[in-house]
């Protein structure tokens, strides 16, 4: 079939075994890829109430029908599995160059199961894989792990066109419940833990490499097509912004809005947010456009710390949401620091958003006396020790490394704690954004800004931020969509760029499939319900489809906050819209 390689590599870690499968033009025709096929596969083949950390807790490597080729916003891959944070289901992505290697391996999916005795690399070439001693990787930091498995993994084959490496750090290695998988250093399948799956399989490392590309129905018309859409794109004015700032913009605009979570969820601004802004960084610092393969929009921000005791110190980023977690949550005013705290987490492998968030809860549980720890608000030494524990599995670090939901019980402060089925929320508070609290509810991996980026109509003026009546339908509209640009697997900056419309068009020359708006919604429906299916299979309740009890008793200085009453509204409306059962449950079968 045009636009994939119909092909599923299965990798058995326990006995050392890899086995390619082909995947019938149905189930493709069906989940085009990316998340829609790699969610079929973990419903049908991981056992139900499996361990997260367990050997046959699966791990899939996806890329869509769009990766390798013309398309624009197209160099991602995804990470799908069992989350160990949250018990649930878990998906992850990542940039850069590497998804063009992943994908020019030759597969739709890599299906990795077992776990090694040592410490094992894989290389995934065309043919399959091969199985290496990682041993000397192990307890190396990602950069020196990347570099390490790139050098020592690469085969000498005609076929090494592309080559890109994912690694994890101590943080995996551990089985810290944080824990992330990173490609180039900076580039990182971030949130849900995924990093620690690869770590209880004691896989360190995966080089992938090789020539393949996907042939597309129309190879002429796709070309013209993505030269047509650059064209327009890159005078597109969101393209210009993301271009100049980057995801730093949204520091000025969320204090501005009210709805930068700081000071541990306390507050919706801080006075020292102009310190943190992208302005002042860019003002400040050497900071440079930076771009994934397949990109004009350059969103990324390359720079060199110019001042301050990390003078010199470079790294891709921060992004926003880091800002947000260092510098609104736990009050950290100088952006060097901020900085500092992104690469130390890079190094070790960890999640900056929950690392964020642990360090501002366990601050709190120190003005509390529940915890004796070295740190404090606008501290980043002590969140810097306490980051360091966390990777380690040593001391309180080691229950933090257990989770938010296990440190809140621990101490006691589950009224405290700010979680979303034990995943800690991105930086747009829900009582200043209610359209937010829903996509945090109802997002099948815990609270969650990506599987909507339903802050952007708020922001917009699209709907108000306030408004209740009509905020389901919306936010399903956005999720379908982005649903959809999981499966080819799209950057989110190109959001406003790949309408329904345009989404079809692609779709239609690369694959020759039926892509019309109306069957695209309904592959997104289906690949929706089948998610929700996973996750009610691992036990997920309507409990779990709620926002922390503070979020609804607790105003912001300001005065909002978002009454329990007005959640229930928006979320009878997502379940009937869904066609989900009063109980959360899909009326429909998700399909082959």
């Amino acid at each position: 079939m045009h636009g994939f390689y119909g092909r599923i590599l299965s990798i058995d870690l326990g006995r050392r075994e890899a086995v390619i499968e082909p995947v019938g033009d149905a189930l493709l025709a069906a989940y085009l890829g990316g998340k829609g096929l790699a969610t079929r596969l973990l419903l049908d083949r991981n056992p139900a109430g499996v361990d997260p950390l367990g050997p046959d807790n699966r791990l899939i490597f996806a890329t869509g029908p769009l990766c390798g080729g013309v398309t624009w916003g197209a160099s991602r891959f995804g990470v799908f599995t069992k989350s160990p944070q949250t018990g649930f289901y878990a998906e992850s992505y990542a940039g850069g160059r590497t998804p063009q290697a992943v994908d020019a391996a030759g597969f739709d999916a890599i299906v990795i199961t077992g776990a090694a005795n040592t410490p094992v690399g894989l290389t995934i070439h065309p043919d399959g894989c091969d199985f290496h001693d990682a041993a000397p990787l192990w307890g190396k930091d990602v950069y020196e792990s990347d570099e390490m498995a790139r050098s020592a993994f690469t085969l000498p084959r005609a076929d090494a066109r592309r080559v890109g490496a994912v690694v994890i750090g101590p943080a995996g290695e551990n089985l810290s419940r944080l824990a992330m998988i990173a490609n180039e250093r900076w580039r990182c399948a971030g949130r849900a833990g995924v990093g620690a799956v690869m770590g209880s399989k004691r896989l360190k490392a995966i080089v992938f490499q090789g020539d393949r590309q996907r042939v597309a129905a129309d190879p002429a018309g796709l070309a013209a097509y993505a030269a047509a859409f650059a064209k327009r794109g890159v005078e597109n004015k969101g393209v210009k912004a993301y271009k100049a700032m980057g995801t730093t913009m949204m520091v000025a605009l969320m204090n501005t809005a009210g709805a930068f979570p700081a000071k541990y969820w306390s507050q919706g601004s801080c006075d020292h947010w102009k310190k943190i802004s992208g302005e002042t960084f860019h003002a400040e610092h050497a900071v440079k456009a930076h771009a994934c393969a397949k990109c004009f929009m350059s969103c990324g921000r390359m720079a060199t710390l110019s001042s301050g005791r990390h003078r010199g110190l470079t790294l891709e980023g921060p992004e926003y949401e880091t800002i947000y977690a260092f510098g609104g949550l736990c009050m950290i005013e100088d952006m060097a620091e901020i900085v500092y705290l992104n690469d130390l987490c890079d190094r070790l492998g960890l999640d900056t958003i929950t690392a964020g968030n642990l360090c501002a809860f366990t601050v709190e549980a120190v003005k509390r006396g529940r915890v004796a720890y070295p740190i404090a608000y606008n501290d980043p030494d002590g969140a810097a020790r306490l980051i360091e524990d966390i990777a380690a599995g040593r001391g309180i670090g080691a229950l933090l490394g257990q989770g938010i939901k296990a440190a809140a019980r621990a101490w006691d402060l589950e009224d405290l704690a700010i979680h979303v089925k034990g995943m800690e929320p991105p930086g747009y508070d829900p009582r200043a954004l209610k359209g937010m609290g829903l996509a945090y509810a109802t997002s099948d991996r815990g609270a969650c800004h990506l599987r909507t980026t339903f802050y952007k109509p708020e922001l917009s003026g699209m709907i108000a931020p306030d408004a209740v009546a009509g905020k389901a339908a919306l936010l399903i509209d956005f999720e379908d969509r982005l649903t959809i640009f999981d499966t080819l697997i799209l950057c989110r900056f190109f959001r406003d760029l790949y309408t329904w419309e345009e989404l079809a068009a692609v779709v239609s020359l690369a694959t020759g499939l039926d892509a019309s708006p109306g069957a695209l919604r309904r592959r997104a429906s289906a690949i929706t319900d089948m998610t929700r299916t996973f996750n009610l299979r691992e036990g997920l309740t309507l409990a779990d489809d709620r926002l922390p009890a503070r979020l609804h008793r607790e105003a912001l200085p300001d005065g909002r906050v978002l009454p329990e009453e007005d959640l229930d509204v928006m979320l009878n409306d997502y379940y009937r819209l869904r066609d989900w059962s009063a109980a959360g449950v899909p009326n429909r079968n998700p399909g082959p």
